[in-house]
């Protein structure tokens, strides 16, 4: 059983940065995959990011490529997505996930394939 708490998120200006974070309990984090997804109101949870068991490999969707950067810290149970030049349109509730798998893939970040979720944290970015 793994959870999974996100925090960071909040009120930018369009332009601006944030850094989220998402800790996980137990003693076999390095064990998944992990991810951040986001869904804005009225629309369907995407994904965003993911990143593998080790931290190497990392995958992006288009949208945020050159913009945001996945991270781990296997030592801390820790991950995060570091947010840059923020749109409007990417004001969504973020959330952390993970999957216990050995490599990251496209097929493992899918809303069917995820394990566990976090209870999410909100980005809300002004224009």
């Amino acid at each position: 059983q793994v959870q999974l708490v996100e925090s960071g998120g909040g009120l930018v200006q369009a332009g601006g940065s944030l850094r989220l974070s998402c800790a996980a309990s137990g003693r076999t984090f390095s064990s998944y995959v992990m991810g951040w997804f986001r869904q804005a109101p009225g629309k369907e949870r995407e994904f965003v990011a993911g990143i593998g068991r080790s931290g190497t490999s990392t995958m992006y969707a288009d949208s945020v490529k050159g913009r945001f950067t996945i991270s781990r810290d296997n030592a801390k149970n820790t991950v995060y997505l570091q947010m840059n030049s923020l749109k409007p349109e990417e004001t969504a509730l973020y959330y952390c996930a993970a999957k216990l798998r050995r490599t990251l893939t496209a097929a493992t970040m899918t809303l069917e394939e995820i394990d566990y979720w976090g209870q999410g944290t909100q980005v809300t970015v002004s224009s």
